[in-house]
């Protein structure tokens, strides 16, 4: 599955964009989360806080809880703002 990683998650986790194998047990986006998170210390910083972190499943805005089954790409970002 291909995760892209933009502004601050991105300079957190130290890459753009990654191809991972997801383990069978992680079906949403919230699990996800939390499974990056174990991977290596820049994870644990950029999901410290999941509440924070917000997702899209091949460019549509989603839910922490929303399936990631089919997808080919989940995004994460921070919260944006507009002006």
């Amino acid at each position: 599955m291909k995760l892209v990683y933009f502004a601050w998650v991105r300079e957190r986790v130290g890459k753009p964009e990654e191809t991972v194998d997801v383990p069978a047990g992680v079906t949403t986006v919230a699990e996800l989360a939390g499974w990056l998170a174990t991977r290596g210390e820049e994870y644990a910083y950029a999901f410290e806080n999941p509440d924070v972190v917000r997702a899209a499943i091949d460019k549509r805005h989603v839910r922490p809880d929303t399936p990631i089954a089919g997808a080919a790409e989940i995004a994460f970002f921070p919260p944006m703002t507009g002006g």
